[in-house]
């Protein structure tokens, strides 16, 4: 192995290594680099096989090919000002308030080290953003998914941050903590309303997915069906429900949905396999879901105690333009 730039890393397969996994080679053989980093290097691209990028972490390397790994430079430990807008709905010494956009990673990790709403938090807020979170999660107490859009607080100081933890760890069962979130879904459930609970675990073989699991954290979805839209048959194929979170898991509403049998639109991890039903779709909303790009969910609702005041502050977020666009497009019939 040469590392002749000190971020390019070179490795030949030997003969004695038959066919291993890609992964496994070079964790092998460059020992400074963790397997979770060199995941991360593979998906990205960084990783390539006799010139060719391979971003399959299982890919067999045969003896005598030659991998190359593009290590980018490494990055400050704690997370830097960046100059990128936020949209803000409200701000005073304790909180803020944002309307978070499409495609903003809330903290930075492995793959986003910068260009997170923590890198610009940094910048809007400076040295007064709570520190309780951590240097890589300042002031956050909830997250949205990259691709979720809607509203999120963020606490400005350590007293808020205690007190917005603590109603998000009750879920407003005993406090006035709300969160709705606006979901179109495939097809139409049975009941108007409803409540799932069904716990919730890292998906057994999947790791970057969550799934429904006996033993799993305990979650609670309530749900009601607001609106229902017709496809090119005239029969109703999309829904758009108003969800509640009792609690918090990671990718709840979304595992959740799918459970119910009405996964998201748009959403690849956990509706795949309803891609074909874009066919029943109208022209007009066919051509409008195969742009979106992205889960339908957007967080409409959030409603709390002010944590100074102690006042019951409530914000709404009308839909984005992709959604938006989405609903008109849906209600357009043949």
């Amino acid at each position: 192995m040469n590392d002749s730039s000190g971020h390019l890393l070179e490795v030949v397969v030997a003969g004695d290594e038959g066919s291993p996994r890609l992964d496994r080679v070079l964790a092998a053989r460059c020992p400074e680099l963790s397997r979770s980093r060199l995941k991360v290097l593979i998906l990205d691209g960084r990783v390539a096989v006799a010139g060719n990028a391979v971003r399959d972490p299982a890919y067999h390397a045969s003896p005598g090919e030659t991998i190359t790994i593009d290590v980018p430079p490494p990055v400050a430990p704690e997370p830097q000002g960046e100059a990128i807008a936020l949209d803000i709905v409200y701000e005073d010494d304790d909180l803020i308030v944002i309307n978070k956009p499409r495609g903003l990673v809330v903290h930075p990790a492995a793959g986003h080290e910068t260009g997170t709403l923590v890198n610009a938090l940094i910048a809007h807020c400076g040295a007064s953003l709570s520190g309780i979170g951590g240097v890589r999660r300042p002031g956050i107490v909830h997250r949205l998914d990259k691709d979720t859009t809607g509203l999120m607080v963020v606490a400005k100081n350590d007293k808020a941050h205690q007190s917005l933890s603590a109603q998000f760890a009750d879920h407003g069962r005993t406090g006035e903590l709300r969160r709705g979130y606006f979901a179109f879904v495939w097809g139409v459930p049975s009941r108007a309303r409803g409540t799932i609970e069904a716990p919730i675990d890292r998906h057994p073989y999947a790791r970057e997915k969550m799934a429904v699991r006996d033993g799993g954290r305990e979650a609670i979805t309530h749900w009601d069906v607001l609106e229902t839209y017709t496809g090119r048959s005239g029969g109703e194929v999309v829904s758009l429900i108003a969800c509640q979170l009792e609690t918090g898991r990671t990718h709840q509403i979304r595992v959740h949905l799918a459970h119910l049998g009405h996964p998201l639109l748009g959403d690849e991890t956990y509706g795949p396999h309803f891609k074909t039903k874009a066919s029943q779709l109208t022209p007009e909303a066919r051509a409008v879901l195969a742009e979106l790009g992205r889960q339908a969910l957007h967080a409409y609702l959030l409603v709390l105690e002010h944590p100074s005041t102690g006042a019951v502050m409530e914000w709404q977020s009308n839909l984005p333009p992709d959604l938006s666009r989405l609903k008109a497009a849906l209600t357009v019939t043949e």
